[in-house]
């Protein structure tokens, strides 16, 4: 399925300017609330430390171009947002164990906690944002922002529109036409509700 063929119906169209209207509004949120917490960890870190320092603890030391390439982003560009860090002694360069002329970064003991602080004001925040949903409206919610992210990381590398999924024993168009009838009325609505 390429992506001119999804927007072949006027249930399509609908749907997906309804979707691409709630993510304009969802960054503009996000940016305008930096969706930073709750408490006194409540914006104390912003984005791209956040983002290093959870890299780090899930995926133990790395070097720069490590870390570029597994976030997305330049080597420049975590050189320079990992100098406050160090600085703030929330990261630590030290050798890396395989070369000992290269250097890897890793999580201080006070990165660590500092990271636990903002995840737990984080976690609070999600927890008040998504108070009426069913712990399945948050899975549901969770694995479908995932695969939109992975499929902009997918897109920004080159490889293009991720195929979609192919559910066994389900033909995906019928699914979707399903779906689209249903989400058609409801995309209007949404479009009408809250200026861009």
């Amino acid at each position: 399925m390429t992506p001119e063929s999804i927007t072949a119906t006027p249930q399509n169209l609908t749907l997906l300017d309804a979707l691409q209207h709630e993510v304009a509004i969802f960054a503009r949120r996000a940016e305008q609330t930096r969706l930073g917490g709750l408490g006194p960890a409540r914006d104390s870190m912003d984005r791209a430390a956040y983002l290093l320092l959870s890299r780090l603890a899930e995926e133990g030391p790395a070097g720069v171009k490590a870390l570029a390439e597994g976030m997305g982003i330049d080597s420049s560009t975590v050189t320079r947002q990992v100098a406050p860090l160090v600085d703030a002694g929330l990261v630590r360069r030290a050798a890396d164990p395989a070369d000992g002329r290269a250097v890897v970064l890793q999580l201080s003991p006070r990165g660590n906690e500092r990271l636990a602080e903002v995840r737990s004001s984080r976690r609070r925040l999600i927890s008040a944002l998504t108070a009426g949903w069913t712990p399945e409206e948050r899975a549901d919610f969770c694995a479908l922002l995932t695969r939109f992210n992975d499929a902009i990381t997918h897109l920004q590398s080159g490889g293009g529109p991720p195929e979609p999924p192919s559910a066994p024993g389900a033909e995906a168009d019928g699914d979707a036409t399903e779906a689209e009838g249903e989400v058609s009325a409801v995309g209007e609505a949404e479009l009408s509700r809250e200026p861009g």
